[in-house]
């Protein structure tokens, strides 16, 4: 089932999302090198800017995620519902983190733990994503599949 918001017959909403994935990853691996005893404040600068730029990203991969769930049939809409409620979870925990972080970036103190279950729930939310994709055939093309002849 292809989904309305692509180009070239490829979905946007793939392609945006390993942007804030991989910027909250690298924030939260930042915050442990930093609690793992680094005087550098560079770390934690850079996890604070990783923070906000996943936010961006995942924002901006949230616009086109919408668009496709509007086109998708009842039966997956209720695992679609689940992944972008999980997903806005995420965005507000991180919001949240970077708001409190704002105030000391140079110590992100006990804020760490709001980037680890954000991060345990991206792994859900991307196990759902997953799931409609490989499971539900959600943004995939039939037509486009090329399949053998059978051998006679």
């Amino acid at each position: 089932m292809r989904t309305p918001a692509s180009i070239a017959g490829h979905p946007i909403h793939p392609m945006l999302v390993p942007i804030p994935i991989g910027l909250w990853i690298f924030s939260l691996v930042c915050d442990l090198i930093h609690a793992g005893g680094s005087t550098n404040p560079a770390w934690t600068t850079v996890a604070l800017y990783t923070m906000g730029g996943g936010i961006v990203g995942a924002l901006a991969a949230a616009i086109f995620g919408f668009v496709d769930m509007l086109s998708i049939p009842p039966g997956p809409k209720k695992t679609a519902l689940t992944h972008m409620a999980i997903n806005l979870v995420i965005v507000v925990l991180y919001v949240i983190n970077l708001w409190l972080r704002l105030r000391t970036p140079e110590s992100p103190g006990n804020l760490v733990w709001l980037s680890v279950i954000a991060i345990g729930l991206l792994v859900i939310s991307g196990w759902l994503g997953g799931k409609m994709v490989y499971v539900l055939g959600i943004a995939v093309d039939d037509g486009a599949i090329h399949r053998p002849a059978p051998r006679q």
